[in-house]
């Protein structure tokens, strides 16, 4: 595979966007459980949806059905992860345990649609 040149390298991730079956259920997840922001510069498409900050990063929220689970998620990176699963798990959500993956740590959880998300704390 071609190495890409510098003119046209990826500088990062801008946005992802998933699908949910209600906005407002997803915005309140992602905003009480997981801490995330709504932006309030989303486009007026005509189709129901929110933009949330994620840290420098961005998550769309498209009310279509979500598609079959077949093991996609994204990953959101957190300092503490044990920190982090207990105070979700404080809030009522499931969460996974924490587990070893390389030198990293990882749990994962879904939201109100059953989209799967990871909580991942790279190595110190």
């Amino acid at each position: 595979m071609a190495t890409p040149h510098a003119s046209h390298a990826p500088l990062g991730i801008h946005h992802v966007s998933i699908n949910v079956t209600d906005t407002a259920a997803a915005v309140a997840f992602y905003t009480d459980v997981l801490g995330f922001t709504v932006r309030p510069d989303r486009p007026d498409f005509r189709f129901a949806g929110a933009w949330l900050n994620a840290g420098g990063q961005q998550v769309h929220l498209i009310e279509l059905p979500p598609p079959e689970a077949k093991g996609q998620h994204f990953a959101l990176q957190v300092a503490e992860l044990d920190a982090t699963v207990a105070a979700i798990r404080a809030m009522g959500v499931t969460v996974s345990d924490p587990k070893p993956v390389a030198t990293s740590r990882q749990s994962f959880l879904h939201d109100p649609s059953g989209n799967l998300v990871e909580l991942h704390q790279a190595a110190g």
